[in-house]
């Protein structure tokens, strides 16, 4: 005799169906059940009856799991709901593991304002959605599961085949963290790219401590009927005595994939790198000849720019600033008592709570809401291809504009073979901007 199930169960005002279905479940089973309705059926009967049950219960022995657990024979116990279950969740303040063996002062998971809801980036498109969870099911690790006198539960797993929905964390998407405070976990994240712009700033010598070398070539040219053919001096100079203006730039930024796993995790580190446009430059530069022992001191007012530079990024990214994690993969929250690999996952659960998403993330562009500052340190990096570039490919001037001109257009510096290393830290970013799931104006309930 088969049994067809429920197939769809929704959570909240649908709860008194799902009770009456269930009376109504018991009254038809307890009348099938009746000794003189039961009949025997032969293998091809058998094979022509189709049927599905509410509750699919599976194990899984220790010589059928992960290697490890094998060689600590821990088999699987799993037991599953065939069935979508619908939910719209808001959780004020979720905190998983605080103390314990894990050490004092911090909990494995610590969260505020989570939302679960349907995928909309709307008001009213969260509230009136749900998350979808295909196949529930609650699993249990068990070590020694063929010993009844020492068989022991080392953990247990809330999970679904499948999640699509929903997840944020926090109230909104401002420069301060909020959302997620530590996450003990494992995730995923896709590589993405995005743009960014370098806020204006000033460079000196108090900023490098780092000498601006170079060389001009002084033409020499009393009638410049042909200044292709007039003769040049080669002029080096060392400076400083410089401040220079560099304007905002854009720059193309790509960011490398990556795998977060670990316990009490506050910040995720990303890599990558970034194109940078054309900087442009201005401003003074006091420089010494080399020829005239510093008896002749050059006052410049200089412009050019530089192309062909990229960064090497690395980014210190605080967990908090992470808001909006679209979900359409496995998802599991656990707790186990040791290191447990469960079945079907991609690493292993360490001890305490353990949130996991099993597949990989989107977490969207990585576009910086605000301007990057270019640090000092950067700077240092760029002062000496500056003037290795500069005195390999000199600018031209004429001899006398050399020596008592005020402006010198050094043109173009081309920098194709230069990275700078560029520490970012804590960027706001544009794409995690998400809708409340709340009715009304309120940011959270």
């Amino acid at each position: 005799m088969g049994f067809n199930g429920v197939s769809k169960i929704k959570i909240g005002d649908k709860m008194e169906k799902l009770k009456l279905a269930l009376g109504l479940w018991c009254i038809t089973s307890a009348t099938f059940a009746a000794p003189s309705q039961l009949q025997s059926l032969n293998d091809q009967e058998l094979s022509e009856v189709n049927g599905q049950a509410l509750l699919n219960l599976k194990y899984t022995d220790p010589a059928q799991a992960n290697a490890s657990m094998k060689a600590e024979n821990i088999g699987f116990y799993k037991l599953g709901i065939e069935a979508n279950v619908e939910l719209n969740a808001n959780i004020k303040h979720l905190q998983l593991g605080c103390g314990g063996s894990n050490g004092a002062g911090k909990c494995d998971i610590d969260i505020d304002n989570l939302s679960l809801s349907g995928i909309a980036d709307s008001r009213t498109g969260r509230v009136e959605s749900s998350a979808k969870l295909t196949n529930p099911f609650i699993e249990f690790a068990v070590k020694n599961p063929q010993s009844a006198a020492t068989r022991e539960v080392m953990g247990f797993r809330v999970s679904a085949e499948k999640v699509m929905g929903m997840l944020t964390a926090g109230v909104e998407n401002t420069g301060s963290p909020n959302g997620i405070n530590s996450l003990s976990g494992y995730m995923k994240i896709n590589p993405t790219t995005g743009t960014g712009y370098t806020a204006t700033r000033r460079m000196t010598y108090n900023d490098t401590q780092m000498p601006i070398n170079g060389n001009v070539d002084a033409k020499i040219c009393l009638l410049c009927l042909f200044p292709d053919l007039a003769p040049t001096i080669r002029l080096g100079f060392a400076s400083t005595d410089y401040d220079l203006g560099l304007d905002s730039t854009k720059a193309d930024i790509f960011v490398n994939g990556t795998t977060i796993s670990g316990n009490r995790m506050s910040s995720v580190k990303l890599d990558g790198y970034a194109n940078i446009n054309q900087l442009n430059f201005a401003g003074r530069l006091g420089a010494s000849l080399n020829i005239t022992a510093g008896l002749l001191t050059l006052q410049k007012q200089v412009t050019g720019n530089i192309t062909g530079l990229k960064a090497n990024l690395t980014v210190d990214e605080d967990l908090g600033y992470i808001h909006k994690i679209p979900l359409n993969n496995p998802f599991s929250l656990s707790l186990q008592k040791q290191n447990i690999w469960w079945n079907g996952a991609a690493a292993v659960a360490q001890r305490g709570w353990w949130m996991a998403f099993e597949d990989s993330i989107n977490i969207g562009n990585v576009n910086p809401s605000q301007k990057i500052d270019i640090t000092n340190d950067v700077l240092k990096q760029v002062v000496d291809p500056i003037s290795n570039y500069i005195t390999a490919n000199p600018p031209q001037c004429n001899a006398l504009n050399c020596a008592f001109g005020s402006d010198l257009a050094v043109g173009n510096v081309d920098l194709p073979n230069t990275s700078v290393n560029f520490p970012l830290k804590n960027l706001q970013l544009q794409n995690q901007t998400f809708a409340p799931n709340c009715y009304g104006g309120l940011k959270f309930c």
